[in-house]
This record gives structure tokens, C-alpha cells and sequence, in this order.
């Protein structure tokens, strides 16, 4: 049994919670716009989950690093690169920052990735990635999309960024367009294609809940307990 800190207590917060009572741990900590994160919070934890906002995480993360309790973040919309750094460098806590935590979305991210690879050196193939998310979801591309994309990158070596693709901004062929639709409540959608002049392959992930997010994000607690430096749910769920 760990005693986890939840940074942020929204829809997701609450799933957390859930997840993790299931699973048999305890919450001693439930940081919100009402509950301010506290020292006592801090000593009392064994690891921290951050489902916070994109301008409130790198703080909250921040000081629950410096108390040398680890986090797993699955906030989009925020860098995370200079607590990265200090984590590998001085290794007194861990730490994973992932813009997706769920397990089938990790997956498809393996399977993007070695496809990318496979196809790259052909020169054969242009890709794309759609993605579609809740009215309410506040970056766009998703962060989900952005880590897609950066696993065509590193195998489709003929692109050289990506962009988001919108009206009046035709890409280019060396960017990889990714389109973003904001859309009623639906809690996750992407899709890649990759196509060539004889065939097309789609690779997709469809969201039947927010239930795997949490599940994902507490497995990724638990993975960090006792452990020292930067890691990605890759690592959590033996991927790489």
C-alpha cells in the first residue's frame, strides 16, 4: 500500500482516487483551487499524481520534487524539460511526465513508432494523425498527438516538424499535419494514417472512458516507488 498525493482533484482526480482505493492504496492529500498543497501533504506521501492545468503543474510538480516525492504527471500543455533535468542529474526522486498514461494509448505509441520505422527508408509513405477531443480540453494538438508525431519523426526522417493542419495553412511536404477537432464530450480519438500509392495502413485508439487514463496513472505511481531519475510508462509497462 503507497499514501498518494493527488495534484489536481478534477474529473480525473476523482477517477484517480477510485483507482487507487481499488488497488488498495490510501490518498493522504487532495490538492485543488480550494485545497492548497501543504508541507504535511508532502511529508505524508510516497509518490504524487499530477492531473492539474498546464499553467499550475510545473509549480505544483516543482515543489513535491524539491520534497523529494515522486511524480507521475499525465498534465498536458506545459514543458516539463528543466525538471527532467534536474531529476536525472541529481537522482533523489523520480519522475515521469507522460501525455498519455493510458496502456492501450502506450501501446499504439510502440506501434506507431516501429511502423514509422519500418516505413521511413522506403521513402514510400506520407503520413498523417487526427485527433478529437472534449469541447472543454484546453491544448490542441492533444499532447497524445504531439508524442505520435514525434514517434514518425525519429523513423520518417522526410518530415522535419510537424504542424497542425488548418484552414488556409496547407503544410508542406516536410511537415507532418496533424488535424485537432474539439467535439461534445468524447474523451479521446486519434488516428494515423500512413499511405502510398499501393496500399494504406490506419492505426487508431478510441477512448471508451477516462477509466484507463486513471488506471494508467496509478500504475505509473506504483512503478515509481523507490526509484531514482526519469523514466515513461514505456518503462512502467515494459515497452521498451
Amino acid at each position: 500500500m503507497a499514501n498518494i498525493l493527488l495534484l489536481g482533484y478534477g474529473r480525473m482526480g476523482k477517477l484517480i482516487e477510485k483507482a487507487a482505493v481499488a488497488r488498495g492504496h490510501q490518498i493522504v492529500g487532495k490538492v485543488s483551487a480550494s485545497t492548497p498543497l501543504t508541507e504535511e501533504m508532502l511529508h505524508q506521501a510516497d509518490v504524487a499524481i499530477d492531473f492539474s492545468l498546464p499553467n499550475i503543474a510545473e509549480g505544483l510538480v516543482t515543489k513535491a520534487i524539491n520534497a523529494q516525492v515522486p511524480v507521475a504527471s499525465g498534465t498536458t500543455g506545459w514543458s516539463s524539460a528543466s525538471l527532467q533535468t534536474q531529476v536525472e542529474e541529481t537522482k533523489r526522486t523520480a519522475f515521469i511526465h507522460a501525455t498519455n498514461m493510458s496502456i492501450g494509448v502506450n501501446v499504439v505509441f510502440a506501434a506507431n513508432q516501429l511502423i514509422a520505422k519500418l516505413l521511413g527508408p522506403t521513402k514510400q509513405y506520407t503520413s498523417s494523425i487526427a485527433e478529437t477531443h472534449h469541447i472543454h480540453k484546453v491544448d490542441a494538438p492533444s499532447g497524445t498527438a504531439v508524442t505520435l508525431a514525434e514517434g514518425i519523426l525519429s523513423g520518417m526522417t522526410h518530415y522535419a516538424d510537424w504542424t497542425l493542419d488548418s484552414e488556409g495553412d496547407k503544410p508542406t511536404a516536410k511537415q507532418l499535419p496533424i488535424s485537432a477537432y474539439r467535439e461534445g464530450e468524447v474523451f479521446g480519438d486519434h488516428e494515423i494514417h500512413f499511405e502510398s500509392e499501393v496500399d494504406q495502413i490506419i492505426l487508431s485508439h478510441h477512448a471508451k472512458s477516462r477509466q484507463g487514463f486513471a488506471i494508467g496513472a496509478v500504475l505509473a505511481a506504483e512503478f515509481l516507488i523507490d526509484k531514482k531519475g526519469v523514466f515513461t510508462m514505456a518503462n512502467v509497462l515494459g515497452l521498451d
